[in-house]
């Protein structure tokens, strides 16, 4: 396992200039503060509009919860992209189809990101009630911080996948982040409320799991 370069996630949709955008900034922001230089968050689109910006509105989104959206464009998911990644989490089930037809090797670290979550919701609640869990992830690895950081989350989808069964949705819908592309503010905001508390899912467990 390869763990001297920084952990590799990406964020897939449709057009990659609503919803996959904000995840990316969002979750790139919260984790350059919880392990710094640990993560490198990009995006792509299963029919990107190549070169545009993200929405005016996803980019308010994102600048409300401390992210930055300037510089972005939109690029077309390939599979040179997906080569390398340790984790895709995409906003809806058929866009996870989307990408294993391209790359079926990332059937063990593709998810929905609202899936993910849970999962790792269900991790953080097992540590909890065992009074703390787990070491502090990479403890003996060398003092290696980075290192620690990479070799813990290029494992954490397969445990991630191994509560699956203690994480699933009362309705299959509940796996997808609506797409608000040509629709009105409210739809925007209906997509905040659903991929906010995931990306906050996701970062509570990366804070907590700091190497030591």
């Amino acid at each position: 396992m390869d763990t001297s370069a920084p952990v590799r996630i990406l964020t897939v949709c449709t057009g990659n200039i609503c919803r996959s955008p904000v995840a990316e900034r969002l979750l790139q922001a919260g984790l350059d503060q919880a392990v710094p230089g640990g993560f490198v968050v990009t995006s792509a689109g299963t029919r990107a509009m190549v070169g545009e910006p993200m929405q005016p509105i996803s980019a308010d989104i994102v600048r409300t919860f401390g992210g930055d959206p300037d510089n972005f464009a939109a690029r077309q998911l390939t599979p040179a992209i997906l080569r390398g990644v340790d984790l895709v989490l995409t906003m809806t089930t058929g866009h996870r189809g989307e990408v294993l037809q391209l790359d079926a090797s990332l059937l063990k670290r593709t998810f929905t990101i609202r899936e993910f979550a849970r999962m790792l919701d269900v991790l953080d609640q097992r540590a909890a009630a065992s009074d703390g869990g787990a070491p502090p992830a990479g403890a003996a690895d060398d003092g290696d911080r980075l290192a620690a950081n990479t070799a813990f989350w290029k494992s954490l989808a397969a445990r991630a996948a191994g509560v699956r069964h203690l994480s699933l949705p009362p309705n299959a819908g509940d796996n997808d982040i609506i797409d608000p592309y040509r629709r009105s503010p409210e739809v925007y905001r209906q997509m905040e409320d659903e991929l906010a508390p995931a990306i906050v899912s996701i970062l509570r467990h990366a804070r907590l799991n700091v190497p030591a």
